[in-house]
């Protein structure tokens, strides 16, 4: 059974495990693996999030990093120069809250300011473990996702060993970092970072091990949307694939799915939590 928990964020609270939440991708980066420069116009990309929300996300998480394989890092200047147009251009336009994906503790501070609830950090404190003390001190959500090694040095990664018990591991010490400085647990959520220097076969291992982590008792986030494990020539067909891992990430106990394609995954995600309430009765 998927247990419940109370998400605390900034300004509400939301409710995990009745219902999977989906959580909606807006990528302001020009090089995204996915859609990569579509929204990097702020007008654009204020219109695709009020589009996120309308087709029945429940959080809308905003990029302005690429964490594709081989992806360069960038400054935490140019990062804001892409998010803060999109920021300001939302504030108290929605009725979901506003995700940040950054590890950058100056990128959160400003996201935060300019009324984001909820910091995805893609390397779980260990590129900026001052990140913690920002989150803490403006008592904001918290997305610990499981990295291995960079973007950048991804392709020269052996297999990894153990892949299930090495995450576990790796997000309890995450966990414990970010209650060290001040934050409550239930402000945390983790993700075992679908693809963040896995392979392939790997990737399928993790979504059918998710229960693993629930000895970490918070919220489990999975984000395999258009992942490139999933990936076929045909657009549709990537999408069809998404579908069946958003459906078996859900039926394996996450509480939270991120994809791109939000109507579509909606309808995925309502029959999968309908199968899950059959097998929970």
């Amino acid at each position: 059974m998927r247990k419940l928990f109370f998400w605390k964020l900034k300004q509400r609270e939301i409710k995990l495990g009745e219902r999977t939440a989906l959580m909606g991708v807006l990528n302001v980066t020009p090089d995204s693996f996915s859609d990569g420069g579509k929204y990097s116009d702020s007008d654009r990309a204020f219109a695709r999030a009020l589009e996120i929300e309308e087709q029945g996300a429940d959080i809308l998480d905003i990029g302005a990093e690429s964490t594709k394989p081989g992806s360069a890092r960038i400054s935490a200047a140019e990062e804001m120069r892409r998010l803060v147009p999109v920021l300001k251009r939302l504030r108290g336009q929605l009725g979901i809250p506003i995700s940040v994906d950054t590890y950058k503790a100056e990128v959160a501070e400003r996201a935060i300011e300019l009324g984001a609830e909820i910091i995805n950090d893609p390397s779980a404190l260990t590129i900026e473990p001052q990140l913690a003390r920002v989150v803490s001190n403006h008592d904001a959500g918290l997305v610990l996702n499981h990295m291995r090694g960079r973007p950048e040095t991804w392709a020269k990664l052996a297999p990894m060993p153990d892949p299930i018990g090495t995450i576990v591991r790796e997000l309890d010490a995450a966990v414990s970092r970010a209650r060290r400085v001040g934050i409550d647990k239930t402000r945390l959520v983790v993700d075992p970072g679908i693809g963040f220097g896995k392979r392939k076969e790997q990737n399928s291992l993790i979504l059918g091990s998710l229960g693993a982590l629930g000895t970490l008792d918070v919220p489990v986030l999975v984000g395999p949307s258009r992942k490139s494990f999933l990936a076929h020539e045909d657009a549709e067909e990537t999408r069809c694939a998404t579908a069946a891992a958003v459906a078996a990430a859900i039926l394996n106990g996450a509480h939270i799915v991120r994809v791109h394609d939000v109507r579509e995954m909606r309808a995925a995600a309502d029959v999968a939590d309908e199968i899950h309430r059959t097998k929970d009765s």
